[in-house]
């Protein structure tokens, strides 16, 4: 009886182990698409790097080409792979006795497909690392800027499947307020979990000795106040940047090492000043919630709770006038830091970051109501003007 009972139970594991892979997605299609896509995204990198070279103000050219065609391609090829199931496929060949539970299960195919669209990114981004380079200036081979960047791609995509997996395992009866609850934990997430993300995406180390007194002293004449500061590491890539991420009481400084050695006192002093009037507009905040308040939009739209074009009218025009008040608060950032440091100061310090990233500052005749930001060639203009009105 024991051997026959065994025997029965084996069977009947057996038939629900074939009836689990059967209805997993096959494999070929998604792996196909997946090969296309990456020879599709190197192609287009090469052909998108070659011509911007050749374009006036190029550095700001490729920033646009990221922005405007590499991450909508990528974007693009993570929808292609969640269509064909090239997560759940991964997960169904697995054997029976490995097969995860479903939320584990629904996690792995979301980090799956986040990856797999990620490999499509690096395939277009490695052959604009060489016009990059000379356009520049600076010596950052291709294989430590794909190292760098697949480590952020590696940590973006375990966060996003982390964070999106809840919402995929709710119960099916599950209303559009679950969804939009969901998007504004993702948003909060990134605009306040920031000063313990970033040390996952880049390397980080605690200032010392006179770095940590220099710093103090910017954070000081600059009227910033942040619970401590980390420095990035990235002397390759020389780009000099301040940010300042964090909820309130528990802000965090993180400066580039390049930062660090590129500008003088009088030059950091100003940059850190533009993030202190940040925060004091909180323009974070204006930004996060203009994506938040048109994501809700959509997703009503999307799922029927409302009238579907009515909806979608709505989300874009919450979203262009919250980023039409971004651009506002970026322009009293600058009001404030230049009450601190002086417009002229600040401009000249706006020209040297220009200058570092080999950068020629952008001017708009009329602003692109789809930007968060104000063409820093314009806000040069508008400090100059403001200083020669004084005098």
């Amino acid at each position: 009886m024991s051997a026959l009972h065994t025997a029965e139970t084996f069977a009947l594991h057996t038939a629900e182990t074939s009836a689990l892979q059967s209805s997993a997605p096959s494999i070929g299609p998604p792996l196909a698409a997946f090969v296309v896509l990456v020879l599709v995204g190197t192609v287009g990198g090469a052909i998108g790097s070659a011509v911007v070279r050749r374009l006036p103000n190029p550095v700001g050219k490729y920033r646009l080409l990221y922005l405007a065609v590499l991450l909508p391609g990528a974007l693009l090829s993570y929808g292609v792979f969640a269509l064909l199931g090239f997560g759940d496929a991964v997960v169904g060949l697995f054997p029976a006795p490995p097969t995860p539970p479903a939320p584990l299960g629904t996690a792995i195919a979301n980090v799956v497909e986040l990856l797999a669209a990620g490999v499509v990114w690096l395939a277009a981004y490695a052959p604009t690392v060489r016009g990059v380079r000379r356009v520049r200036g600076i010596d950052l081979s291709t294989g430590e800027a794909l190292r760098k960047m697949a480590r952020y791609v590696v940590v973006l995509s375990v966060v996003i499947a982390v964070l999106v997996t809840p919402l995929q395992v709710v119960p099916g009866d599950a209303t559009p307020l679950v969804f939009g609850a969901g998007l504004v934990a993702i948003a909060a997430v990134f605009l306040y979990g920031s000063p313990w993300l970033l040390p996952l995406f880049r390397s980080t180390r605690v200032p010392e000795g006179e770095t940590a007194d220099r710093l103090s002293r910017l954070c000081d004449r600059a009227g910033l106040t942040v619970r401590d500061v980390r420095i990035l590491e990235n002397d390759a890539e020389e780009t000099a940047n301040v940010v300042v991420r964090g909820p309130p009481g528990h802000r965090r400084l993180f400066v580039t090492s390049t930062f660090l050695d590129a500008f003088d006192d009088a030059t950091a002093t100003a940059l850190v000043a533009i993030e202190a009037g940040r925060l004091r507009e909180h323009l974070l905040e204006v930004r996060f919630g203009a994506v938040v308040a048109g994501g809700l939009a959509l997703i009503a739209s999307l799922t029927g709770t409302g009238p579907a074009w009515p909806l979608l009218g709505l989300s874009l025009v919450l979203v262009v006038v919250g980023f039409g008040a971004a651009r506002r608060r970026v322009r009293a950032a600058d009001e404030i830091a230049a009450e601190r440091v002086g417009a002229s100061d600040l401009a000249d310090a706006l020209e040297r970051y220009a200058d570092v990233h080999s950068l020629e500052p952008s001017r708009r005749r009329f602003p692109n109501p789809l930007s968060v930001t104000v063409a820093l060639g314009d806000r040069i203009d508008r400090l100059r003007d403001r200083r020669r009105e004084r005098e």
